[in-house]
């Protein structure tokens, strides 16, 4: 499948890549949680190079995930971080097996927020559950949008 680019003002934009920026040195862990919770890949990884003290833990400038065909960064929170406080964000993940992925989730260590809910109570009319991970961020796990009556993306 090809990617397909945006162009705006002249430039040429093919993604957008949600950045989460988590309680420092607690990245690595986010990560492992990841993977564990949501069967993230690791694609790629850069260590803070200010952090290189056989005591200290190294923190994650970027960590670079993979889940189905979307990408998504992990970082420490540091001095030189782009944002100055925690951030945490919302994210939609889609698959059929909607229960499954909601105990998957929790039993990696997330806090499921309610049961799964079917009808005008989910994020897109089909089924949808709710988790928070370790470090503040909400995962709707929901039926595919075309599968419930919404708009396919």
């Amino acid at each position: 499948m090809a990617q397909e680019a945006h162009v705006v003002s002249g430039e040429v934009f093919t993604a957008v890549k949600s950045w989460l920026v988590v309680e420092a040195p607690k990245a690595n862990e986010a990560v492992q949680f990841y993977k564990a919770a949501f069967g993230a890949e690791e694609l790629n990884r850069v260590n803070d190079p200010k952090r290189k003290a056989e005591q200290e833990l190294p923190l994650i400038r970027s960590a670079e995930l993979k889940i189905g065909s979307s990408i998504f960064v992990v970082s420490d929170l540091s001095d030189d971080s782009p944002v100055k406080s925690g951030v945490s964000g919302v994210f939609c993940l889609e698959t059929e097996a909607v229960e499954a992925a909601v105990a998957k989730a929790v039993g990696a260590g997330a806090v499921s927020d309610d049961q799964v809910v079917e009808g005008e109570g989910a994020c897109c009319g089909g089924r949808a559950g709710k988790v928070k991970d370790p470090y503040g961020s909400v995962w709707l796990i929901c039926s595919p949008a075309n599968k419930c009556g919404g708009v396919a993306a």
